[in-house]
């Protein structure tokens, strides 16, 4: 792989060179020091946007010190496509990694298609970096058997049931058990060890490359001892999709959902609060790596990304607790990146992707990605906030295992600034204007100008099958029909090429 390639460069040295501007404005911001920076990857499992606002510490040292991408999006709301998308750069089905057991996913399918030997951890290990993992990888890895994957210098990872007491990590190959006293708390045990890789960073020459993968604030929702009692009188959000009255617009997956019952609303409301609670063992968690990092002199030449790997929805749209639609509370999901070059207090809202975090790392390694990358570095954002970026991105759901939904659920997705289009595996369809209709209430696909669906359908079907620089291209290339958004007026361009 080629390291520090003209464009790479450049960027780095316009980072290191910047001035200092106001917090408030987007852009770059103080001076960076010299070397190649280290960077921290926080990753929650299952954190909806909503959740993320009862983290005062995380906004305290991430977003008011750094940068909140507000659209930032996972483009496959399910555990491991999405966490295979992170470490490679790919929408799933350029990765084949659609579900999280054999035969459509899973670490041994990850493993067997031959893509460990690619990943954001052998890109910079093999460019010198110190790369370690703690916490959640895959579903189905086993501590016991499955070893550590290539690129990885440090490794302590669990399997994928984790409850946060009563586990196993495989600890740089030797596997070792926790039990269930306080301090055997799987987040803070992640957070302890987060400090010892620092503080032997910080004594190393080697830049670190730290990436932290919490269980929280996914079911059972365990929270640690010290969290008992907090937010008892904490509503469960009740947004106008909540319990939708009317779902007749809906897909059968939907429309053929029972308004839900007081029992069910009040399982949901104890999950809700008990996610809350989990989530402030990750607050803590942040607050301990920050502190680590400021101890040891590396705060100043360290990015820090925190994000989830899918969204989560709690009874919008008649449905209980889960994930895997293409409804905005499964795909938005928090992301906040911190450090050299990264404003403070700024707010992007240009669509992000999962897909970007892997080729933002190799550009801040100063290094180029592989051809196979389908994303592209965050990195041009932060330095000028306004340029032309994505129009389109797909959100996909390809394959289920057999205790999900039935395949009606499968579907293809596009959304754009305006509009959230879906195609399901048996025909049904859903459209929705999301400046007219935030919460996606009333599917317009029935009577909607054709020509609207038609573009729609027409960039969907270029997304499904793009790979690589491809998919960039794709991308960027504005959608007629978003000019038509608000006024449902033919564009005079309707006979261009879409």
């Amino acid at each position: 792989m080629a390291s520090h390639p003209t464009r790479h460069a450049a960027r780095w040295w316009l980072l290191a060179a910047a001035v200092a501007v106001t917090a408030a404005s987007p852009g770059l911001a103080a001076e960076a020091p010299a070397g190649r920076p280290n960077i921290v990857m926080i990753l929650t499992d299952d954190e909806d946007v909503a959740s993320h606002a009862y983290m005062p510490k995380t906004k305290a040292l991430l977003e008011d010190r750094g940068t909140i991408f507000a659209n930032f999006f996972v483009t496959n709301s399910f555990c491991c496509p999405s966490r295979v998308t992170i470490l490679r750069g790919q929408y799933s089905h350029n990765t084949q990694i659609q579900g999280i057991q054999p035969p459509t996913g899973g670490f041994a399918k990850f493993r067997n298609l031959g893509h460990q030997s690619s990943t954001i951890a052998t890109w910079l290990d093999g460019a010198g970096y110190h790369t370690a993992y703690l916490g959640k990888y895959l579903n189905q890895y086993v501590p016991e058997q499955d070893g550590v994957p290539p690129g990885w210098d440090d490794w302590h990872v669990g399997s994928d049931n984790n409850s946060n007491y009563n586990y196993t990590l495989n600890e740089n190959g030797a596997v070792l058990p926790y039990g269930e006293a306080p301090e055997d708390y799987l987040t803070d045990v992640l957070a302890r060890k987060s400090v010892d890789i620092i503080a032997r960073a910080a004594a190393s020459d080697e830049p670190l490359f730290l990436y932290v993968a919490t269980y929280a604030p996914h079911s059972p929702s365990t929270w640690a001892p010290r969290h008992d009692g907090l937010f008892e009188d904490v509503p469960l959000p009740r947004p106008s999709s909540f319990d939708e009255p009317d779902v007749r617009d809906k897909p059968p997956i939907v429309r053929d959902l029972p308004p839900m019952t007081r029992p069910q609303i009040e399982a949901m409301e104890y999950h809700h609060r008990s996610r809350l609670r989990a989530l402030q063992g990750v607050d803590d968690l942040v607050e301990t790596v920050v502190a680590a990092l400021e101890r040891h002199g590396l705060m100043d030449n360290t990015y820090i990304v925190y994000t989830s790997d899918n969204g989560h929805h709690m009874g919008e749209h008649r449905m209980i607790a889960g994930k895997t639609t293409a409804y905005e509370e499964d795909i938005r999901v928090p992301m906040i990146m911190r450090g050299p070059g990264v404003a403070e207090g700024a707010r992007i809202d240009a669509m992000a992707l999962n897909n970007d975090l892997a080729p933002t790392f190799a550009e801040i390694a100063g290094i180029a990605p592989p051809a196979f990358v389908d994303g592209r570095s965050l990195l041009p954002l932060l330095e000028d906030p306004g340029q032309p970026w994505r129009r389109s991105f797909l959100i996909q759901r390809r394959e289920l295992e057999t205790h999900e939904m039935t395949g009606a659920a499968r579907f293809d997705a596009i959304r754009t600034e305006d509009w959230t289009y879906v195609q399901y595996g048996d025909g049904a369809r859903e459209l929705y204007n999301l400046r007219q209709d935030p919460h996606q209430l009333d599917s317009m696909v029935g009577r909607a100008d054709p020509w609207v669906v038609e573009r729609l359908s027409t960039r969907l079907a270029e997304l499904s099958n793009c790979a690589g620089s491809d998919c960039r291209e794709i991308e960027d290339r504005a959608v007629d029909a978003e000019r038509t958004a608000a006024t449902g007026e033919r564009a005079a361009t309707s006979s261009a090429t879409p």
